[in-house]
């Protein structure tokens, strides 16, 4: 098996008028030159407003930069006032979508169920899931660290093929690292990183467990991403408010120089 191409993804949240993506944009591809392109793959994730300037301008400049989004709708078409649906954003030449964030799950009832139902959507459309796990402070202080990851990576997953999964791309996010004041060692990277990739073994078997690529998404700065990515499960990042900013984003891109 080849080793598995490293996947930095910036997640914008909701930051970025489309003028300023595109600012952002141009900024990152003076940034980055084709070695850092061959050594990662690089996917930007802007809000929905912003999708159709980012697409404009990573193509009209050839820029190798992947396209995603941070959401969609399950159903083709419909009546879901504020939904976007799969389709849409596989018009705009979405790479990447991201299923089940954190953020989704905690402030807008995300559930298990539904990020699987986004998943097989997401899949049909032709383009690659980021799906997001991992645990609160309090699940971990309770020692349900473990099952909680077990039970998100299984019921995700629920009837995908051996080859989807193995194609695809999961994301671990201690909820209990991000903006409480703990901070994620690399060690507790790798450990919840391994524990995914030994659930879709036991699940999918070898051959999806050792494609599947594993990022780590909280707080991924310049400062330890080389680290992290030194963990033999960890296969990327994906990365919050350090996307924002030109510098701090291609510096992660570049980890092997850090």
């Amino acid at each position: 098996m080849a080793e598995r191409k490293p996947l930095i993804s910036g997640n914008w949240k909701m930051h970025m008028n489309h003028l300023e993506a595109i600012q952002l944009i141009q900024k990152l591809s003076y940034a980055l030159d084709h070695a850092d392109y061959a050594s990662a793959d690089v996917s930007i994730h802007p809000p929905c407003t912003s999708l159709r300037s980012a697409q404009t301008v990573l193509e009209a400049d050839g820029i190798p930069i992947a396209l995603g989004a941070q959401h969609c709708h399950w159903e083709g078409a419909g009546a879901y006032t504020g939904e976007v649906s799969p389709a849409m954003l596989a018009k705009l030449a979405v790479s990447y979508v991201i299923a089940g964030h954190s953020e989704r799950r905690q402030l807008f009832g995300e559930t298990d169920e539904n990020v699987n139902r986004r998943l097989r959507a997401i899949l049909s459309a032709g383009m690659t899931p980021i799906m997001c796990c991992g645990e609160t402070l309090e699940e971990r202080e309770a020692g349900q660290t473990e099952p909680r990851i077990t039970a998100q990576v299984d019921a995700g997953l629920a009837g995908l093929k051996q080859a989807q999964v193995g194609a695809m791309v999961i994301a671990y996010e201690p909820v209990w690292a991000i903006g409480t004041g703990h901070t994620a060692t690399p060690d507790d990277a790798q450990a919840g990183c391994a524990l995914i990739r030994d659930r879709v073994r036991a699940g999918f078997g070898a051959e999806a467990a050792a494609g599947v690529r594993i990022q780590y998404g909280g707080s991924v700065k310049p400062v330890n991403v080389a680290e992290l990515m030194a963990q033999p499960d960890i296969d990327g990042a994906l990365v919050g408010g350090a996307s924002l900013e030109a510098d701090s984003f291609s510096r992660i891109v570049r980890f092997r120089l850090q």
